[in-house]
């Protein structure tokens, strides 16, 4: 089953990553300046992962392969890792589309902020 993982960018930013049961990282999202709403963009994610048409498949200039979700008003909600080949991106595709519905997920900001509590 997969697992969202909440976490905090250097410039304290949040962000999340969808990892498959396998602990691969499938989709990563942008920063987010408040928890909540990384929270509300895994809630998306677990929304929009479960229609194929939010997927949209993407080249890149170094001919690797990646795919972007989004959400229902045309927003990236999040984005996966370069693939070399169509179809491992295609795989990843999957992945997400059966991952993400019923991931879980482990914020890993919660022991950072409580260990800057117990500093300060």
């Amino acid at each position: 089953m997969g697992k969202f993982i909440i976490s905090a960018r250097t410039n304290g930013e949040y962000q999340f990553n969808l990892k498959a049961g396998n602990g691969q990282v499938i989709l990563s999202s942008q920063g987010y300046s408040l928890k909540s709403s990384c929270l509300n963009g895994i809630e998306s994610v677990k929304t929009n992962a479960a229609d194929l048409s939010k997927f949209e498949s993407k080249n890149s200039s170094n001919e690797k392969y990646y795919f972007n979700l989004k959400a229902a008003n045309g927003q990236i909600i999040g984005s996966s890792q370069m693939y070399t080949t169509e179809a491992a991106k295609d795989n990843g595709i999957q992945s997400v589309h059966t991952n993400a519905p019923m991931a879980t997920v482990e914020d890993e900001t919660v022991t950072v902020e409580n260990e800057k509590s117990v500093l300060a």
